[in-house]
This record gives structure tokens, C-alpha cells and sequence, in this order.
């Protein structure tokens, strides 16, 4: 298992990178850096590649609306090509607020796009002229276009493509085509129950020459016999989440929720979120929710969480480490791993 860090996307963004550095150090064996609608995440990655040597350095996520796949496979290569063939590319649907309301694109079929912006990708990379028509026409009919392949030589003809999903039907598509899974709000022992079915379709269709399907989640990282209470610091993103990422029925993380058990928690979350009374919905957050999504506490019990993560199939473990040692913590799970 691998352990890895999600990158803060709205504070400072040399700062970050900064620390980043001091945990590559440590051990760090990659880095995600995600973009919603603040800094755009390329500039971020290409700061991060010249500021470190070993880790990787990842997208989480780059949404399939706003770049064309063309963009997506060229940002691919040029971050390959200045970090030294250290690049992942997560890719996503993102929803439909980002993507209407800030990218002014219509959200509209999240499955195929994902999965064409995935074909086209991989076969921009390996420098194939690209003649498609799909969601996508490469080149446009009736123009002046002509089928065209990428100016320059990657380094990797291959760069790992993760998807972030959630649905079964998007989990079954990355279990078959993707490199790698990134869920959100993954809690390990309820993972098998909600996406166990969807897993194991995709794999059956997977192409053997994919390698095993890589899977990375965790939570926040706090050792020691007084941690306990920061298992509270996942409630303000679960209730965001699971109250404000959409409208009630359009809310993929509520639906999550629910299918974890929490129906009548979640309902309620949403209310109080959309409301406007956001202290209350993080208080209506399950006190289990909390546990399960974090890695907080003493040694014994947080050994015993990352084992949970590992049996759950989670490949790389992304974890936020919380206090004025984050090296430390780093080093100390890297060991155990």
C-alpha cells in the first residue's frame, strides 16, 4: 500500500507545495491535487514537479466537460514530461453546479464522456492520428481540420487514468476501463455493500493487460490517546457533502449516504444544509460516519483502521495528517505500510 496526501486547493498554494517537499522526505509516495472552481490544478502539478524528485503527482480531478480530451491527454503528457514519467490523471464527471454553473457546459452524458475522454487519451499518448466521432469529433466534419497526433513524443505512452465515481453504473465503467478508482466519502467496512456488485461486473470485463484496479481513499491521520475528538474535523465535508453538493434527488454523495444506512440522517443533513443552518447539519452527522471516515486515535486503533482500508481493497492510502508533526505521522503510517 502506498500513502499519499490531498493537496489543500484553497490555501496557499506555494506554502502547500512547501510542506509537500518536507513529506516526500518523510516518505509521501504521492500527491492529489484537486480544482472545483478555485485555482486550475496543471499550474499546481507543474509547481509541485519541480519542487520534488520521487512522488507522484496527480489530478483529482480534472472533470470531462470543461477540457476537451485532446487538453486532458496534452496536460497528461506535459506534466509527465516535467515531473520525469511521475503523472496521474484523475478524471470526472464532477456535477452538475461546477459544471453548469461555472463552466457554463451543459451536464450531460457524465458515462460516455468519461469513457471516450479515456479511449482518446490513451490513444493520443501512444501518438496514434486521432480520426473519432463520437461526443467528441476529432476533427470537426465540414471544417477545416484534418485528423491530426500529438506534436511531441510523451515520455510514458501510457499515463494512469483514475476516475472518480460513485454510481454503480460509473464504478462499473472504472472497474473495466480505468487504471485506478478514486471514491469520495469511502467508508471501508460499509464499501463492499454499496460497490461490491458494481467492482466485480467491471473486473469481469476488465482487460488483463489494466493490471489490478488501483484504489485510493483514506481520511484524516491523528495519532495518540487525545485524537479521538479530531475525528470531528470530517463533519463540516461530510455535511457539504452530503446537504449542499446538489438539490434533494440530485445529490450523489446524499445517495451515498442512504446507501450506507444513514436514510434518515441524510435527509436531514440536506435539510439543515440547504437551509442554511450548516453548524446543525454537521452536528446531524453520525458519530460513526465520522469514525469510519478517519484515522484518528491511539497507535493500536489507527493501525487497526489502515488495516481496514487495506482489506477493503484501497491501494493507496490518502490521508490528511493533523497537528504540528505531519512528517511524523507520515513516516510513523509509512512504516506500517
Amino acid at each position: 500500500m502506498e500513502l499519499s496526501l490531498p493537496l489543500d486547493y484553497a490555501g496557499d498554494a506555494r506554502a502547500a507545495a512547501d510542506e509537500v517537499a518536507a513529506l516526500e522526505a518523510a516518505g509521501l509516495d504521492a500527491v492529489w491535487v484537486a480544482e472545483a472552481y478555485g485555482f486550475d490544478s496543471p499550474t499546481v502539478m507543474g509547481y509541485l514537479a519541480a519542487r520534488t524528485e520521487r512522488m507522484k503527482i496527480g489530478a483529482a480531478i480534472l472533470n470531462v466537460y470543461s477540457r476537451t480530451p485532446a487538453l486532458i491527454a496534452q496536460t497528461a503528457a506535459g506534466l509527465d514530461a516535467v515531473s520525469g514519467g511521475r503523472a496521474i490523471i484523475g478524471l470526472g464527471a464532477s456535477g452538475p453546479q461546477v459544471v453548469e454553473g461555472w463552466h457554463g457546459k451543459a451536464y450531460d452524458k457524465p458515462l460516455g464522456r468519461t469513457r471516450e475522454t479515456i479511449e482518446l487519451t490513451r490513444r493520443i499518448l501512444r501518438r496514434e492520428v486521432i480520426d473519432h466521432h463520437g461526443i467528441t469529433d476529432m476533427p470537426r466534419p465540414g471544417g477545416l481540420g484534418k485528423p491530426l497526433k500529438i506534436l511531441t513524443t510523451p515520455v510514458r505512452p501510457e499515463v494512469p487514468l483514475y476516475v472518480a465515481s460513485l454510481g454503480p453504473a460509473n464504478v462499473r465503467m472504472t472497474a473495466e476501463i480505468a487504471d485506478g478508482w478514486l471514491p469520495t466519502l469511502f467508508i471501508p467496512e460499509k464499501a463492499h455493500q454499496v460497490w461490491g456488485t458494481a467492482l466485480a461486473e467491471g473486473r469481469a470485463l476488465r482487460d488483463p493487460s489494466l493490471g489490478p484496479l488501483q484504489v485510493v481513499a483514506g481520511g484524516p491521520l491523528a495519532i495518540g490517546e487525545d485524537a479521538v475528538a479530531l475525528r470531528d474535523l470530517v463533519r463540516p465535508r461530510v455535511a457539504l457533502y452530503v446537504g449542499g453538493m446538489g438539490a434533494p434527488g440530485k445529490n450523489f454523495y446524499n445517495d451515498l449516504a442512504v446507501a450506507y444506512g444513514y436514510e434518515k440522517e441524510a435527509r436531514l443533513i440536506q435539510e439543515l444544509y440547504l437551509s442554511g443552518r450548516k453548524a446543525e447539519a454537521e452536528a446531524a452527522v453520525p458519530d460513526e460516519f465520522c469514525e469510519l471516515m478517519s484515522l484518528c486515535g491511539p497507535e493500536a486503533y489507527v493501525r487497526e483502521r489502515v488495516d481496514a482500508f487495506r482489506a477493503a481493497g484501497v491501494t493507496m492510502l490518502n490521508v490528511t495528517p493533523v497537528g504540528p508533526e505531519p512528517a511524523r505521522l507520515i513516516e510513523t503510517v509509512k512504516g506500517w505500510l
